[in-house]
């Protein structure tokens, strides 16, 4: 059973190898998701909302922080079990829905050695292939979103990919930063999310999103939710050295 952690009472996190999802509670007995995991982990997905409590057609909303397969990757098979709504960057949304292809990351050396694993991981393992999947909302900065227990702030935070986007919950102190920011296994530290299409942009997003007032806990994709100091470990990161 994939491991299941209380963030707050109401955010959830579903952690996975590759690519944690995040559960939360909305006032109207629902359900959002931030991201998706990888092709095959539904099954997952709705186990964690039964623990919780929640039937499938309990998911209203699918937040998908960007086009990647680990964060898209069971979008559609979600939306099939569901009907919830997908919500997901403007500039994503061709990506995701699959009229467009998606640009390719620009790697250094240690990105494409980690990202061949990565791959040889999913193969090995029998990930099904990626389904696209409508978009019906198309999020643009300083929208909001309907419908959760507190106001939410969608921020643009290109670079990673062209439409990525964080969400901030000023009242919960939390963020959502999408694969713009990472944590090592120990949570002590933030890295800059590897194999940016942009690599100088996501280095703006990151610092952009590490200057942010009212965050306590960073509820990365990738590592250990940065929960203790966090904006302490955001001000000490790096992200121009990473990766290098």
């Amino acid at each position: 059973m994939d491991a299941l952690t209380e963030i707050t009472p109401t955010v959830w996190q579903l952690a996975f190898p590759v690519g944690h999802v995040y559960l939360v509670a909305l006032p109207d007995d629902g359900y959002a998701a931030i991201d998706t995991g990888v092709p095959g982990s539904a099954p997952a997905v709705l186990g964690a909302l039964a623990r919780l409590g929640g039937r499938p057609d309990q998911l209203r909303q699918i937040v998908l922080t960007h086009s990647h397969i680990d964060h898209m990757g069971s979008a559609a098979d979600l939306v099939d079990a569901t009907g919830a709504r997908v919500l997901a960057g403007a500039l994503d949304a061709p990506y995701i829905r699959g009229t467009a292809p998606e640009p390719a990351p620009v790697f250094s050396p240690a990105e494409r050695s980690l990202f061949e694993g990565i791959m040889a991981d999913f193969a090995a393992a029998g990930i099904p292939p990626l389904r696209p999947v409508e978009v019906d909302v198309a999020l643009h900065e300083g929208d909001t979103l309907d419908g959760w227990p507190e106001p939410v702030r969608v921020l643009h935070v290109p670079g990673h990919t062209p439409g990525g986007i964080a969400l901030h919950l000023p009242e919960s102190r939390l963020l959502f930063p999408g694969d713009i920011i990472g944590a090592t296994p120990d949570g002590t530290r933030a890295v800059l999310g590897p194999g940016n299409v942009a690599r100088e942009e996501a280095i703006a997003s990151f610092r952009r999103l590490a200057a942010l007032d009212e965050v306590d806990t960073v509820c990365v994709p990738h590592g250990v939710p940065l929960r203790t100091g966090a904006r302490d470990v955001l001000a000490a990161a790096t992200p121009e050295k990473d990766w290098q």
